[in-house]
Order: structure tokens, then C-alpha cells, then sequence
């Protein structure tokens, strides 16, 4: 419950704090004609539609697994990435057609320097948040909350580098490169969506992986195996085959073992077990274990209590 209320402070945090920057991003894109800011407050916009509905649906992702749910909601946080993925790649696409039209129609002069200084302020803004809410995340292990900070994160970088780039494009005038002085505000525009693409669509491609139970990345199955092995080990258990899957933020993970003896004392499995899971908690807070024994082709194991 506990856990719960902290995500959902932190993800208000984030959509009153973003909503307020879309506003002043849209008001600015209007008074100043810069297609770069209105790029940047469409961007925000969406997000804020996603945060919306994961304010409502953060209660499913803390209910626990049943018979109804063996899977529990999980895959509903999946399900709203894969919407917000899309949604994104709509969004950059509708926004790069107008960007294109503008360009071929001759530019879009600006004052440069009143939007490096916005973007300053911004970033300064955005860097503020973005430690409040790392500091408020430090006892959590949200992936939704990781994501969020991850896009602040990026706002920093993006509105600092764009401060720069405005700062900079002062001087385009007095080079060779002059003429593209009117193309100024929309090659940063383009810019800017070209770097969102991938991370869009690599939001697209883990949450269809998620979404049709395939396994993990290599990186967490080897390291998973790092962390199980060594307590298999301890009880003489041979572990066969991994069978991981990764529904949303939770991690299902099967272990199929092999021992060399003709039976195995039931209690040892429940310790093993307690303590793989124990294990891979202290990696993966959101992870269930399960071991399961899988006979010799040679021979039959007993249980032993």
C-alpha cells in the first residue's frame, strides 16, 4: 500500500508538473512562431494522456496474482505502452509533415535568442523535478516511474542542447552557412523527432515481446542464471532449462532441474526455492521463481518428506 501511494505521488508530480510545461510550451509557440517549441509541446501533451491513465490503473499493478489473474494486470501496463508507443509515432509523424511543409515554403525565422533563454529556464525547470522525484523514487522499483524519469531525464538534456543550439545558431549568419538561417528552427524540430524515433520504437518492440510472453533480454536471463545457479548448486540440483517470461514489470521465471540421486527430500526444494526467490528479488523486485524438478530419461525420482 505503501509502495502504491509513492508511485502515484510521484506520477501526479509528473503530470502537473508536465501539463504545466505543455501550457507554457504552447503559449511560447504562439508568440515566438517556433516550430521546435510546439514540436516539443506536442510531445509533452501525449505523455500527459499516458500518465493520466496509469494513475488509474497503478491499483491493478499492485493487486495480487489469483486463479481468475495467474498472470495478475501486468499485462495491462503493457497493453497502455504499446498504446503510447503508437501514439507517439502518430504524433512525430503528423508533426514532421507540417515541419516539412513549412520548410519547403521558406523557413521559419525566429529570434534565437529568446529561445535559447527559454529553453534554459526549461531545462533548469526540468532538472529541478527530475531530482525531486529520483530522490522520492529511491525505495522503488516501478518501471513505469523509471520511465517517467527517464523522459525528464531526456527533457534536461534536450532543453540544455537546444539552449546551445539556439545560442550558437547567432553566429550561422556571419558563415558560409547563412542561407540556412531560415531553416534553423526546423532542422532542430527534425532533430528533435529524429531522436525520439528509436527510443519509440524500441517502447514498441519490448512491449509486443511482453505482450506475446516472449523471453527477456540475454543481458537478464544471464544474469538471472548467475544469481540462481550457485543456490541450485548448494542442494545438488542441475538446472536444465530456463523458461523466463516478462509480463509488464514482473518477471515469471521456471527452473527445470535434474538430480543425480533416485529421490529428494521435499524440504530441501521449499528451501531452495525460498532462497532463489530471494535471490532474484534482490536483482528484480518484481519476480516469482519456481522450480521444477524433471526426471532422468533413465530413471524415476521419489519425494522424500
Amino acid at each position: 500500500m505503501i509502495t502504491e501511494k509513492k508511485e502515484k505521488h510521484i506520477l501526479l508530480l509528473s503530470f502537473f508538473s508536465g501539463l504545466l510545461f505543455a501550457i507554457v510550451e504552447f503559449v511560447f509557440s504562439i508568440y515566438s512562431h517556433s516550430q521546435s517549441a510546439l514540436t516539443d509541446a506536442v510531445y509533452d501533451t501525449s505523455e500527459l494522456v499516458f500518465i493520466a491513465l496509469l494513475l488509474f490503473l497503478t491499483p491493478l499493478f499492485h493487486k495480487p496474482v489469483s486463479e481468475k489473474h495467474p498472470y495478475g494486470y501486468f499485462q495491462i501496463e503493457s497493453i497502455f505502452v504499446l498504446i503510447k508507443g503508437t501514439m507517439m509515432l502518430a504524433v512525430t509523424m503528423g508533426v514532421s509533415a507540417e515541419v516539412l511543409e513549412s520548410a519547403l515554403s521558406g523557413g521559419n525565422p525566429v529570434n534565437n535568442l529568446q529561445i535559447a533563454v527559454f529553453q534554459f529556464i526549461l531545462g533548469s525547470a526540468s532538472a529541478i523535478i527530475f531530482v525531486v522525484m529520483k530522490r522520492q523514487n529511491k525505495d522503488l522499483s516501478s518501471p513505469t516511474i523509471k520511465a517517467e524519469l527517464l523522459g525528464w531525464k531526456i527533457d534536461v538534456l534536450y532543453s540544455f542542447g537546444m539552449s546551445f543550439a539556439f545560442f550558437m545558431s547567432r553566429y550561422l549568419e556571419q558563415t558560409l552557412f547563412s542561407f540556412l538561417a531560415p531553416y534553423f528552427d526546423q532542422i532542430v524540430a527534425v532533430l528533435v523527432m529524429a531522436f525520439t524515433l528509436p527510443e519509440s520504437l524500441k517502447i514498441l518492440w519490448e512491449t509486443i515481446k511482453s505482450i506475446f510472453l516472449f523471453s527477456p533480454e540475454e543481458t537478464v536471463v544471464n544474469e538471472l542464471k548467475e544469481v540462481c545457479n550457485p543456490v541450485l548448486e548448494d542442494y545438488q540440483f542441475t538446472p536444465v532449462f530456463y523458461d523466463i517470461t516478462k509480463t509488464g514489470r514482473h518477471l515469471w521465471v521456471a527452473i527445470y532441474f535434474q538430480i543425480e540421486a533416485e529421490s529428494m527430500v521435499v524440504s530441501d526444494l521449499e528451501k531452495a526455492s525460498k532462497r532463489v526467490n530471494k535471490k532474484a528479488q534482490e536483482h528484480y523486485t518484481e519476480c516469482t521463481c519456481e522450480l521444477i524438478l524433471v526426471p532422468g530419461h533413465d530413471s524415476s525420482c521419489h519425494y522424500l518428506t
